[in-house]
């Protein structure tokens, strides 16, 4: 199965504003099976027990929020996290336009895609979790859901018409981004069709990183993506999805004992990525950080460190003299 088509082309990962295109997730969701992996409502009350953590879900009359709805929530971390990142206050309410949001998750942006936010943000509200998981140095029993609300505003000018969307995350949600507990993902996981490989995906990106390899039981693995199927029936679609070989960053094998095995499909740039910056860029940087008033050594070492980093996570710029003065052209006029 391939995966879904690029429905944003236009936008370049390095060039528009950070905000839009760096996804970020928590790692506490990566970790457990907070999502289902049903394209149909599941009503399923679950108990998940790993290790000390024990995590009881409870669905909602509209059912268990799926691994599609969890976009919202990648969507709001991200924005949270870029505001974080450059010293601004944050808080639980998040606004944006359900365009950006559509956009930002490579949804389509017809009347569907709205349609669809509104059924995830009553899954995400409704669905009650209990659990000991930790987040924030802090472990508590707590009884929430994902989000405190979620909804649409509508723009009376002439015929009602939406004006943005607004979610307010969970104190439990919040204490993750709050701690920098979070990882940046590739943009192509919301490219992936398949919701167990989306799992798959998360789960290495937590526990293998950019290290050679990391390896699990293939039962210890169906445990953690929460998927329901006899483990036979589990263990074929692993195989297909190895044999289809979509996933981001990761290639997955696994072996004749059941043993399933992650590795960076490129370890040498993901341990030592080096971006390289060409003369006429750097030269075209320092005009633009002269006329902005800006220190050009400052917005380098910034961007320097966003593209290396980014690139370590599989996501390299496409053209990074283009990008680097992109950056530079959307920073703030000082001499305003």
């Amino acid at each position: 199965m391939s995966l879904f088509p690029d429905r944003h082309p236009q936008k370049d990962f390095f060039i528009l504003d950070i905000a839009d295109v760096v996804p970020k997730d928590d790692t506490a969701s990566m970790e457990h099976p907070l999502f289902s992996l049903a394209t149909k409502p599941d009503m399923r009350h679950l108990l998940y027990e790993s290790g000390d953590s024990r995590l009881e879900i409870t669905p909602s009359y509209n059912g268990l929020p799926t691994i599609f709805d969890k976009d919202i929530l990648i969507f709001c971390i991200s924005q949270l996290m870029h505001l974080k990142n450059r010293g601004e206050q944050i808080g639980k309410r998040v606004r944006f336009t359900g365009r950006e949001l559509l956009v930002a998750t490579n949804r389509p942006t017809n009347n569907l895609g709205y349609q669809r936010l509104e059924q995830a943000f009553k899954r995400l509200r409704g669905t009650t979790f209990k659990t000991d998981i930790r987040t924030g140095n802090k472990m508590e029993t707590r009884i929430f859901g994902l989000i405190d609300e979620g909804g649409f505003v509508m723009r009376d000018d002439g015929s009602w018409r939406l004006d943005y969307c607004e979610v307010v995350l969970s104190d439990w949600l919040m204490r993750a981004i709050e701690s920098n507990e979070v990882v940046t993902i590739s943009p192509d996981y919301f490219r992936l069709r398949r919701p167990l490989e989306r799992r798959f995906y998360e789960i290495a990106r937590k526990h293998c990183g950019a290290q050679p390899k990391w390896q699990i039981g293939l039962a210890n693995l169906q445990n953690k993506t929460g998927s329901n199927a006899p483990l036979k029936k589990f263990r074929l679609n692993l195989r297909q999805i190895i044999e289809d070989d979509c996933t981001p960053f990761y290639k997955i094998e696994l072996t004749a004992d059941d043993l399933v095995i992650f590795r960076p499909r490129s370890a040498s740039s993901a341990l030592a990525p080096d971006i390289r910056l060409p003369e006429w860029s750097e030269d075209k940087a320092r005009e633009v950080a002269r006329e902005k008033g800006r220190d050009y050594h400052v917005l380098r070492s910034d961007w320097m460190a966003f593209a290396k980093a980014e690139t370590a996570k599989g996501n390299p710029p496409k053209n990074a003299g283009a990008a680097f003065v992109a950056y530079c052209k959307k920073q703030e006029n000082l001499r305003r």
